[in-house]
């Protein structure tokens, strides 16, 4: 009996080393890469979260956050979509990974529209009178 007891332990400790596997996370603009090992039911989000924080607690530059949220997991071998943050990270299929922080569309604003448009406007007019303004110098 204790024997069985024996058996049927290692075996669930096989099935969770099984599970287990360990990734690469290149994050843009840091000089490597970031190995952890994680669960293949592993949300993505919480693998972006574990990267976030080994990413800080090893003080790398840039300093990137720790909101996941505002971040994309994209497989590097397989098409160029991100990651769904619900998913479970086995379900990729891949072990290498790239963290980019989203890109933050700035919002258009009454100003700010004005802005460029008086920026348009001033820049052909510019260009306008400084051709006009051209003089030949003569010896």
């Amino acid at each position: 009996m204790l024997l069985q007891k024996q058996k049927k332990k290692n075996e669930e400790n096989h099935n969770l080393k099984k599970n287990r596997f360990l990734i690469t996370v290149n994050v843009l603009g840091s000089s490597g890469p970031i190995k952890f090992v994680v669960n293949d039911s592993d949300r993505v989000a919480v693998v972006i979260d574990s990267a976030l924080k080994l990413f800080a607690r090893e003080g790398r530059l840039p300093v990137l956050g720790s909101n996941v949220i505002d971040f994309l997991l994209y497989p590097t071998n397989v098409g160029s979509e991100a990651l769904n943050q619900s998913e479970a990270i086995g379900s990729s299929g891949g072990r290498n990974f790239v963290l980019c922080k989203k890109q933050s569309k700035p919002q258009m604003t009454e100003a700010r529209s004005e802005m460029i448009t008086r920026k348009r406007n001033s820049s052909w007019k510019a260009w306008l009178n400084k051709s006009f303004n051209l003089k030949i110098l003569s010896h």
